[in-house]
């Protein structure tokens, strides 16, 4: 006999309940074991030897791992990969804290300072975001190189810095700030200035977590501009690294995927430690005036 339950006036089948949130669990399981199929392959790869990664016969750990290809990456003096490690999470850092604070500026005085034009420069702003990448490639680069910032973590740095996703998602997230505290913060004599750094900015936490994340994961992965600027080998980050295990000369496999398994560890702790805020603070910002 199937068991039943009420619930508001509604007989609810138990078997039924169960049934669904088995199902809903499978797929769950599914999907993760799929999500995690790449980083085994790094993980399984990179503690490899060039004959169990290129061998026809499959198996799922190879015989022996062999733990040593983490000490041979870092002892390899042809690819300078603590150093590229290095300059990544400087150049991660920096254009972080420069986008979070240049951005949330631009977005805080287009969402609260009084001025006629503001939706005009908004508007100039999103439409940057629809200029190819390409295009602004090459006159960036000449600028550059005419300040000598070429091998340079200025050069690597300086021209990333405002992000016009992140001035948007800022404008939208201020939008919908509550006044009222501002207000407060006037009658206590606080101009924008103060009141941006000591309202806004402690109350706003989700939303710079949420861009801090997005940023520091593409600054963390750019590679086209930091390979054209980045044409000394101490200039080098983690991608313009991982490029050069492949070249017409050489193939290193099995330094090519532990290095990408070590190189994807400071992606990973950011994401955890950020992950309760990026959702919260993307559906904070809103898409409304």
């Amino acid at each position: 006999m199937v068991r039943t339950r009420e619930e508001g006036g509604v007989v609810r089948d138990d078997s039924r309940v169960r049934a669904g949130r088995a199902l809903r669990l499978s797929l769950l399981i599914a999907l993760a074991l799929l999500f995690l199929i790449p980083f085994y392959l790094l993980v399984r790869n990179g503690l490899s030897s060039e004959s169990d990664i290129t061998s026809p016969e499959w198996t799922f750990f190879p015989s022996s791992l062999r733990w040593g290809n983490i000490k041979e990456l870092f002892d390899d003096t042809s690819v300078p990969f603590a150093r590229s490690l290095l300059n990544s999470s400087l150049i991660a850092v920096a254009t972080t804290l420069g986008t979070l604070l240049l951005a949330s500026l631009a977005g805080y005085g287009l969402a609260r300072i009084p001025y006629r034009h503001a939706n005009k420069v908004f508007f100039a702003i999103l439409g940057t975001l629809m200029v190819p990448a390409s295009v602004t490639f090459v006159p960036t680069f000449v600028l550059v190189s005419s300040l000598g910032w070429v091998s340079t973590m200025r050069g690597l740095i300086v021209p990333t810095l405002f992000s016009a996703f992140a001035c948007f998602i800022f404008r939208q997230y201020f939008l919908g700030f509550p006044r009222e505290l501002e207000d407060a913060a006037r009658v206590d004599g606080l101009g924008y200035w103060r009141t941006y750094w000591q309202v806004v900015v402690p109350n706003s936490r989700p939303v710079f977590a949420a861009v801090g994340t997005i940023v520091f994961i593409g600054a963390w992965n750019s590679f086209l501009w930091p390979l054209v600027i980045g044409q000394d080998r101490d200039s080098w980050t983690v991608q313009v690294a991982l490029s050069s295990f492949t070249t017409s000369q050489v193939i290193r496999l099995h330094e090519l995927f532990v290095a990408a398994a070590v190189s994807i560890v400071p992606l990973l702790v950011v994401f955890l430690f950020f992950q309760r805020w990026i959702v919260a603070g993307v559906e904070r910002s809103g898409i409304d005036d």
